[in-house]
C-alpha cells in the first residue's frame, strides 16, 4: 500500500510565560495546532489560518520560523507521510472569534507553563518543536535591544 503525503503547518503560542496547546479528549492527545496547507495557501498562512481555526485567538503575529520536520505515523489503517513546518507565535491581542462546531467539539484551548506544556504534548515531534519554539522565544527576550536610530 502507498503511503498518503502531504504538507501542514501550525504555530506555537507563547504569551507570558504559557504555551497554547489543545486538548483533544476523544483520541487522549494534547496537540500543537495545526493542519493541511491549502492549494494556493503559503505555511505561514496556514499556520496563521489553523491556529485561530482551532484555537480562536484571531490576532496572532508570526515571529520566527521554526523549520520543518517530516513525521511518518499510520492513522485507521493507512500509512502517511506528513511534512511539519511550524512558526513561533505571539498573541497581538487576546481577542477571539468563534470556532466552528467541528473545532470546537474536538479541541479544548489549554495554556500551560512552558516546561509543563513541552511534557504535556502526546507527541515527540511536537515536543521538538515546542522546545525549539521556547529557545528561539528566550533568544528574543534576551537579545540586546537595538540602538535608537539617529543617536
Amino acid at each position: 500500500m502507498a503511503s498518503r503525503q502531504y504538507a501542514a503547518a501550525g504555530g506555537v503560542v507563547i504569551d507570558a510565560g504559557r504555551m497554547l496547546l489543545l486538548d483533544r479528549p476523544q483520541r487522549r492527545e494534547v496537540r500543537l495546532p495545526k493542519g493541511h496547507i491549502d492549494p494556493g495557501e503559503t505555511a505561514a498562512e496556514t499556520a496563521l489560518r489553523e491556529t485561530t481555526e482551532e484555537s480562536g485567538y484571531a490576532d496572532l503575529e508570526i515571529l520566527e520560523d521554526l523549520g520543518s520536520q517530516v513525521v511518518k505515523f499510520s492513522f485507521q489503517g493507512d500509512d502517511f507521510v506528513r511534512t511539519e513546518r511550524y512558526f513561533l507565535m505571539r498573541l497581538a491581542s487576546p481577542r477571539v472569534v468563534p470556532r466552528n462546531r467541528k473545532d470546537e467539539a474536538q479541541f479544548t484551548p489549554i495554556w500551560l507553563p512552558l516546561a509543563e506544556a513541552v511534557q504535556r504534548l502526546t507527541f515527540e515531534a511536537e515536543r521538538q518543536f515546542a522546545q525549539r519554539a521556547i529557545a528561539a522565544f528566550e533568544r528574543r527576550c534576551n537579545s540586546p535591544a537595538e540602538p535608537a536610530s539617529g543617536a
